[in-house]
């Protein structure tokens, strides 16, 4: 079995990627998915959050609002720090354990999706590092039309990520994004047979 660690900017389409693989039969591990789950009410990680950000950023059935949440944090890199302290090391466990569960099936191939695998130093669940790169007027572009964020707000938050040429230095395979859905898809097929 072999776990890749998928890993790229805000809005350089490693979701999509993601997609790709699991239609090419990979299991997904989406981080992002596991962290919402943490963020239930009535959890350790939900109270442990209320604790550090107050009751503001609640909804008003007593959810977390993410969209509140996250706006508060990528204006402040102490509040993103601090959210990360809290959020990274349980989901490293949750990761940990799924992988660990699927060495004992006949898994071949696993994608552990997750924004900040470098930067929260996850090496140690993977075997290779794949990152998504697209140009910064793409990433602007894609998520103005397809999230409806101004582009302050996107900016705020790629300025609050590792640059996309650190990430690149410590990755296995680079992936290119910026070009048409036909092409991606062939890049990532070609990719999936030499894991094969």
């Amino acid at each position: 079995m072999r776990v890749i660690g998928l890993t790229g900017n805000f809005g350089t389409g490693k979701t999509t990627v993601s997609q790709m693989l699991a239609e090419l039969g990979a299991t997904i591990i989406d981080a992002d998915k596991l962290g919402h789950e943490l963020l239930q009410p009535d959890t350790e990680t939900y109270r442990e959050i209320l604790a550090a950000f107050g009751r503001s950023i609640l909804k008003p059935n007593g959810e977390i609002d993410r969209n509140k949440l996250g706006k508060l944090v990528f204006a402040d890199a102490a509040s993103l720090n601090r959210l990360n302290q809290i959020m990274h090391p349980k989901i490293y466990e949750i990761a940990k354990r799924k992988i660990e569960e699927y060495l004992k099936t006949d898994t071949k191939i696993i994608v552990l999706e997750a924004a900040l695998l470098i930067e929260a130093d996850w090496a140690p669940l993977i075997d290779q590092a794949w990152i998504t790169t697209a140009p910064e007027a793409t990433i602007v572009r894609r998520l103005k039309s397809g999230r409806g964020l101004k582009e302050e707000q996107v900016l705020a938050r790629l300025r609050n990520q590792m640059s996309p040429e650190e990430k690149a230095k410590r990755a296995d395979v680079v992936i290119d994004t910026d070009c048409y859905l036909d092409e991606l898809r062939t890049k990532v097929t070609e990719l999936w047979h030499n894991l094969l």
